[in-house]
């Protein structure tokens, strides 16, 4: 089913509400040639604003007001206590509805254009400390009870390229083999809205695809009779999930003693160790594919303690 088709069945929302979705669907999706997933958080966002403008009797684009907008980021952040980079995309989402509403005469002037940018960030990323970082690392290793394959040997390579890399865990799922440039020390990333970026790999994360793709991946690839250039490979065969990513991360963490960590735990721990070690905040952002500096610059406010450091060693009177 298409995903303006899938509009058709929105519960909640009043018609022409739903008939002019339809077509911000058609246009995130053709003319701005979103991924799935963002096309898929956009429609997300803007079913729940559509869902509260038709409960507050707001029945047509024409009628919504800035007034609504505020009131539903009040209801987002204040009864729901959504976390202030959740409200943060569902505001971003509102902008981009307001300037197509505009561009494409359906209102005469933007309901978003003057809504205030909230708080980024309510609470600070999980970040892992160096130790803990290592403990995941090697948790991965050979079970009693094991067939086949290492699979043990793909998850460790994994994780080590998460770290090294930040990549996150839709970046994983898509790499291809012919992405690792293992001679060079470098990955090649499809990011989000398809924008390339190549990161270094660090010699760990090296050595440990070079034992994946030597000793693991065509014993799994010859599981499937459908190849794939995908680097990470199932039981099966088949190209691994995003979702099985995440399971893969948050198993081996459990193994570690961890809590509370996937994949994007270990982008921020990349991130703010770099960050620690005196990396450039411009450097970090063209690492990680940030567009926007300010999404990076959480990171400078996750370790505290290096900042007091180096304020005592610099400062007069510290």
């Amino acid at each position: 089913m298409g995903i303006p088709a899938q509009i058709q069945t929105w519960s909640g929302v009043a018609p022409q509400l739903a008939e002019c979705a339809r077509a911000f669907a058609v246009f995130i999706r053709v003319e701005c040639g979103l991924r799935p997933n963002s096309i898929e958080a956009y429609l997300r966002d803007l079913h729940e604003l559509l869902v509260f403008a038709t409960n507050n009797g707001t029945l047509d684009v024409a009628s919504l007001t800035p007034r609504l907008l505020s009131d539903h980021i009040r209801h987002l952040s204040a009864e729901r206590a959504l976390a202030g980079s959740t409200v943060v995309r569902h505001l971003a989402t509102m902008r981009v509805f307001g300037r197509w509403l505009e561009a494409t005469g359906r209102v005469q002037d933007n309901p978003a254009g003057i809504l205030e940018r909230p708080t980024r960030w309510k609470h600070l990323p999980g970040v892992l400390s160096p130790a803990q970082m290592r403990r995941l690392l090697l948790a991965p290793e050979p079970r009693p009870t094991d067939r086949g394959a290492p699979l043990w040997v793909r998850d460790r390579a994994m994780l080590e390229l998460m770290y090294a890399s930040g990549l996150r865990a839709s970046e994983i799922a898509d790499l291809t083999r012919d992405s690792v440039l293992l001679d060079a020390g470098v990955v090649r990333v499809t990011g989000k809205g398809d924008k390339q970026r190549l990161v270094p790999m660090g010699a760990p994360a090296v050595g440990a695809v070079e034992l994946y793709v030597d000793e693991c991946r065509n014993v799994l690839a010859q599981a499937s009779a459908s190849p794939t250039e995908r680097l990470f490979l199932s039981r099966s065969g088949r190209p691994l999930e995003r979702v099985a990513v995440w399971q893969i991360v948050k198993r081996w963490a459990a193994a570690a003693g961890l809590h509370d960590v996937h994949p994007h735990v270990l982008r921020h721990s990349f991130a703010t160790h770099l960050l620690s070690g005196g990396a450039d905040l411009r450097v970090v952002q063209d690492l990680l594919g940030h567009a926007d500096i300010a999404t990076t610059q959480i990171y400078t406010h996750v370790d505290g303690s290096r900042l007091k450091s180096v304020h005592k060693q610099f400062h007069p009177r510290g």
